[in-house]
């Protein structure tokens, strides 16, 4: 199960230090080829949920596998592209791909692991994500010193193939009888890629008319599909989990807090390659993140069976604003030591925040909704590293997207998630109604 993440995760985010050399390689601008990375995003945010909903139907195990195997195809043609088009392309189907096997792997987690170590599962698996996409601008670096960027893509192939062959072993819990709901699935998938789709066209169109157009109808078919999924026995929308104050919290919290994190790695690189840093050395003063990450990561994790994820999330956050405040402000001509130390204490203070907030969402929906609890998690997640990334491309097209402004973006942001884990230490909040209590695991109250 971390194999497949981390190679989906990896390969996903491996471009993130090519931008620079694949826009002047392809002849496109620079806020152009941040879509590179946006459409993977925004396909991953349209399927999650759909896709977790089809994995109940015909067996978690099956989805998974053939998630792999479409991404495995998608990898390889990404070596041949010539053009931003194809490449987008292919980056799209990478993603279904992706889609596939994101969507189930928190639930497969819950069955693998008892339920009274289940943030240690979840701690476990929330490092290889976040290191996965905190590594992948490192390992981008690596081979493009020594290599063309095509094979930034190419190089994933022999672990792909590992990867299915060892998702053979993977648990294959019984497929539920649920029916399918094609059309809500549907009307995610629009909603999410209207209002995505829209906010991009805002950043690379000319005509801000027809791209806040496009937003509103997106929202349009939000309502409706909001409305619609309440009135259904097992939505595409856990809109069931949703209505608990804490889960919601949740929720926001770490969707804000991926768009903090993922608004300071995209930007990064851009920032020190403005300051000289070679592809390299920019890989490797983004390197202590992922490395500080693998040691915090799992320690939240363990500690989130234990102490409640309000007061771990809280000093995560607090961490992190100091360390983006310190990142904004770093000497005009900083060394790869000035950059690293500080990506370290960023890495430190999300790695404490992530996996207490996972294990919250996933531990405390019923196990038959585990399924929808993962995509959730997988959703806030994706859509909170493509809002971030959309984010770049915005201060990039304005022209203050190589400086300060930023990682200050970041840290106010974080400043928000802090707040929403705070506030899940009311009781009011934190405790759930009786009726509620009686599908959660008792572990999972009171965290």
């Amino acid at each position: 199960m971390s194999f497949g993440s981390a190679l989906v995760i990896i390969d996903g985010g491996v471009a993130n230090v090519a931008l620079p050399t694949i826009a002047r390689d392809l002849g496109v601008g620079q806020s152009a080829v941040v879509s590179v990375v946006t459409v993977y995003q925004v396909m991953l945010v349209m399927l999650l949920l759909p896709f977790a909903g089809l994995g109940e139907r015909i067996g978690l195990k099956t989805a998974y596998q053939a998630g792999q195997a479409i991404f495995t195809i998608a990898t390889i043609l990404c070596f041949f592209a010539k053009s931003l088009p194809f490449l987008l392309i292919v980056r799209a189907a990478q993603a279904i791909g992706a889609a596939g096997v994101l969507s189930v792997s928190s639930a497969l987690i819950r069955q693998i692991y008892p339920s009274n170590q289940l943030g240690r599962g979840l701690g476990i698996n929330s490092v290889v994500v976040t290191s996965s996409a905190a590594i992948a601008p490192t390992l981008g670096g690596l081979i493009l010193s020594v290599a063309p960027w095509p094979w930034v893509f190419a190089s994933a192939v022999p672990f792909a193939l590992a990867s299915l062959a060892l998702g053979r072993a993977i648990p294959n819990p019984r497929a539920r009888h649920a029916t399918f709901d094609v059309f809500g699935a549907v009307l995610c998938a629009a909603m999410f890629g209207l209002v995505i789709g829209g906010l991009e066209s805002m950043v690379h169109g000319d005509s801000p008319v027809v791209s806040a157009a496009i937003v509103l109808v997106g929202v349009l078919v939000g309502i409706y599909f909001v409305r619609r999924e309440r009135g259904e026995p097992n939505p595409i929308l856990p809109i069931d989990l949703l209505v608990r104050p804490v889960l919601a919290l949740s929720a926001i919290g770490g969707f804000i807090a991926f768009t903090a994190s993922m608004t300071l790695l995209i930007s990064t690189p851009f920032r020190l390659h403005a300051l000289g840093f070679t592809a390299a050395a920019i890989g490797a003063a983004i390197a202590p993140w992922p490395l500080t990450n693998m040691i915090v990561a799992p320690a939240a994790g363990f500690l989130s069976d234990r102490v409640p994820a309000g007061i771990l999330g809280g000093i995560g956050m607090a961490i992190s604003v100091i360390a983006l405040s310190l990142l904004a402000f770093m000497p005009a001509d900083p060394t790869l030591f000035d950059v690293a130390w500080r990506m370290a204490l960023c890495g430190s203070g999300f790695g404490l925040y992530l996996p207490p907030n996972a294990r919250l969402l996933v531990g405390s929906a019923p196990r038959e909704r585990a399924a929808a609890a993962g995509g959730l998690v997988s959703t806030v997640r994706l859509s909170g590293q493509t809002t971030g990334a959309t984010l770049v491309a915005a201060l990039l097209a304005l022209g203050i997207g190589e400086g300060r402004i930023p990682p200050m973006v970041s840290a106010s942001l974080a400043v928000i998630a802090g707040l929403c884990s705070i506030a899940r230490l009311r009781p009011s909040i934190r405790n759930p109604s009786p009726e509620e209590a009686e599908n959660v695991q008792p572990e999972a109250q009171n965290r």
